[in-house]
């Protein structure tokens, strides 16, 4: 539990108004205590009788606070409300922030809808289905697949494990009940125009007849500073003269009052706000970058999945939600990266109105689970276009991003094209991390995009795309009491809050020298919090701080010191040094400190063949190796270290594919992935321990090459600490 489980009201959880956009001031909350049950397919519609549990709405089914704690892929949901009496004679807007993943939905037990789609709202006009004036029966039912089936659905699994984590199912935001005239407002779409110092708005309204008018008042601090009439359904475009332009450093937001008459009557009335801020491409240098505001800004953020391991995909409460975007900021991100889940609105207006820029992902099919189905594309595009239509007057997003790595991708040229066509006032990604090499296909979008566990990478140059690194890091560090389930895992591992905090300003030392010698325009860090067994965050899953903010928002301004590393036993980057290998299968105690390795061959680091010609960091390679797997023994002297720089020692690895590393026949380092250069990973305390202090040491290595180029090479640093 996080500590705002307890300030969850059973009588009324998540009471605010759930639209921050498109705001009415009457309004009933359904959420709280429903009835519920497990279902079938080919069940009966439950109407008139009491369903055999209860659940809290809207959490999910699988989620503690739920009060279930149980996934079941088909549920029956029910509960009454009563229409107040001041409403009598106005449609009544049955809505729901988001279901997943189908919803059907009965009003007295009459079909009303059935909607598909587990990250879009949707709402229905109930009236014609109500009876008299007492209580009125809502039923829902529920359909999700999870994993059975092609849909849109993110790191959703019903076997967590890895990067996929616990499933949503059924409600799992607010629903709620409003009253509008017949004559009312749909929607709007605000788009802000930073250059010509305009907004352009729509007000799309229903029943209107010619004499249908809107009149749009907005606000500065409240101040009324422009009143336009105008019609609606229609292209309104309102001077601001001197806009205050919205950005991180200054999330300044309009308010928007939106008035629709009918023959002098005021039949709908809304509240909203927008910001003037402008995102494109621009050249600075002569390389293509990020313009915020028609101004090149750097972007640092976090992978924040919208995970929490109480609510599963629901917040708490609102000031947890709220939380999340406070920490990003306080740690000095300027951006995050929304990684393949759709928040409530709610999140949205908090990035808003405290100033975050926002890479909004599309939740993914298929998800890296073996015997996936077939992609379900049709799903898939109503989705994307869903999902857009539903958020795209939040300033703070800035970037729409398609797909995620190979992740489900299909037909991207067409679907990254339908995303700028239908929002051509953002920036789009085809794919975050897919790694195009080159092509028509890797052309298309915005942003080229690349992925690098743990330090950063940076794509090569593009003359019409901005660079990114859409993921690094994963720095795993445990905070003991706040894990998932065991110690949990990252992509490399820290012993201390130190380490965590050096290794990450030297992550981004890095960045900042792709950022002068390439150009490049952002990065994301995995991650902001814990999730379920990750352990990479920079909070536990529980919402419980690993560093020091300070330090982390130093690093983020790129103004961290560059740390210094002593060498112990070099590697060959400099300077080939001389190995025992074989290509042969040795026998099992091939690691061994006393293992006879007299028949294996000599030679000089590093190992490797078989790169591309436009591989960024191309290694040395003095003795080539083009089997599938090499063994290497090294025998190495160390001086009189004291304990604290036993502490403080490293591997510095460059391995293709994956490696283990031992020193004196005691693992010290193991991976199943590759590197694409130079890095610098925790030897294991057992290891350190097995060290030999000015006497004879052995290092024996095993490197397995999977595909493409392969390589290997293994020194050990001394990390020197930072100044604080």
């Amino acid at each position: 539990m996080t500590r705002w489980a307890d300030q969850v009201n059973p009588a009324r959880p998540l009471p605010e108004y759930p639209r921050p956009q498109l705001v009415r001031s009457e309004w009933l909350n359904l959420n709280g205590i429903w009835e519920y049950q497990s279902g079938a397919a080919g069940d009966a519609l439950p109407t008139g009788r009491k369903l055999s549990s209860e659940i809290l709405v809207p959490y999910p089914v699988e989620s503690a606070l739920s009060g279930v704690m149980e996934h079941h892929d088909r549920l029956w949901y029910r509960r009454s409300f009563t229409v107040p009496a001041a409403w009598k004679g106005r449609q009544l807007m049955l809505n729901f922030g988001a279901v997943d993943y189908e919803a059907e939905v009965f009003v007295n037990g009459q079909r009303v809808g059935i909607h598909t789609g587990g990250y879009d709202p949707f709402s229905y006009d109930v009236s014609p289905y109500l009876k008299g004036n007492g209580p009125q029966e809502l039923i829902v039912r529920v359909f999700d697949p999870t994993d059975a089936g092609g849909q849109p659905r993110g790191k959703q699994a019903i076997k967590p494990g890895g990067i996929m984590y616990t499933s949503t199912t059924g409600i799992w935001q607010t629903v709620w009940l409003e009253p509008v005239a017949r004559t009312s407002i749909r929607n709007l779409r605000i788009v802000p125009d930073v250059d010509t110092q305009q907004v352009r708005l729509q007000v799309n309204a229903q029943n209107t007849t010619p004499q249908t008018r809107v009149i749009v008042k907005i606000k500065d601090l409240g101040r009324v500073i422009r009143t336009v009439e105008a019609r609606p359904n229609s292209d309104i475009a309102i001077p601001i003269s001197n806009p205050k332009l919205w950005s991180p450093e200054r999330p300044f937001l309009y308010e928007l009052d939106v008035n629709l008459v009918q023959k002098r009557t005021v039949t709908d009335r809304v509240g909203s706000y927008f910001g003037m801020r402008k995102i494109s491409l621009g050249t600075d240098r002569g390389v293509k970058k990020m313009f915020l505001n028609n101004n090149f800004v750097f972007q640092m953020g976090p992978l924040d999945q919208g995970f929490w391991p109480d609510g599963i995909y629901t917040a708490p409460t609102d000031e947890a939600l709220k939380f999340d975007i406070e920490m990003t900021k306080k740690l000095g991100f300027n951006m995050t990266r929304k990684h393949i889940k759709v928040e409530p609105a709610r999140w949205y207006y908090w990035a808003d109105k405290m100033g975050l820029l926002v890479w909004q992902d599309m939740p993914s099919p298929n998800s890296y689970t073996r015997d996936a189905p077939p992609i379900d594309k049709a799903a898939f595009e109503k989705e994307l276009n869903n999902v857009i239509t539903s958020l795209w007057n939040a300033p703070s997003i800035i970037m729409w991003v398609v797909f995620n790595e190979n992740q489900a991708r299909h037909d991207t040229a067409r679907l990254v094209n339908m995303t700028k066509t239908l929002d051509p006032s953002r920036l789009v990604n085809r794919d975050s991390g897919a790694g195009f090499e080159g092509g028509e296909e890797g052309a298309v979008g915005d942003i080229d995009d690349v992925h690098s566990y743990t330090p950063p990478a940076s794509p090569g140059p593009s003359p019409t795309q901005a660079l990114v690194c859409g993921e690094y890091g994963g720095i795993g560090y445990v905070v003991k009491g706040h894990t998932w389930k065991g110690e949990g895992w990252g992509y490399s591992t820290v012993p201390s809050q130190e380490d965590l905090e050096d290794t990450y300003g030297e992550f981004t030392t890095m960045l900042k020298q792709f950022r002068d010698a390439r150009g490049l325009s952002a990065a994301v860090y995995t991650q902001i919090t814990d999730v379920e067994r990750e352990v990479n965050g920079l909070l536990t899953y529980d919402r419980v701080l690993k560093c020091d903010p300070k330090q982390i928002a130093l690093a983020n301004r790129l103004q961290y010191p560059v740390l210094a590393y002593r060498e112990i036993l070099p590697t060959s980057e400099k300077q080939s040094q001389t190995w025992k290998y074989t290509f042969t299968a040795p026998p099992a105690e091939w690691n061994q400190k006393a293992f006879d390795d007299a028949t294996w061959q000599r030679g000089p680091g590093g190992f490797g063949g078989g790169f591309a010609a436009n591989f960024p960091h191309p290694p040395r390679i003095a003795t080539p190796w083009t089997t599938s797997d090499i063994w290497l023994r090294r025998t190495f002297t160390l001086g009189n270290l004291s304990a604290e720089q036993v502490s403080r020692l490293l591997l510095r690895a460059f391995h293709d594919d994956e490696v283990e590393v031992f020193i004196n026949g005691v693992l010290a380092y193991s991976t199943g992935g590759f590197t694409r250069n130079y890095e610098h990973q925790p030897i294991k305390e057992e290891a350190k321990r097995s060290l030999v202090l000015n006497g004879e040491n052995v290092m024996a290595i095993h490197c397995h090459q999977r595909a493409l180029g392969q390589y290997i090479d293994v020194g050990i640093m001394e990390r020197i600490p930072a100044p604080r």
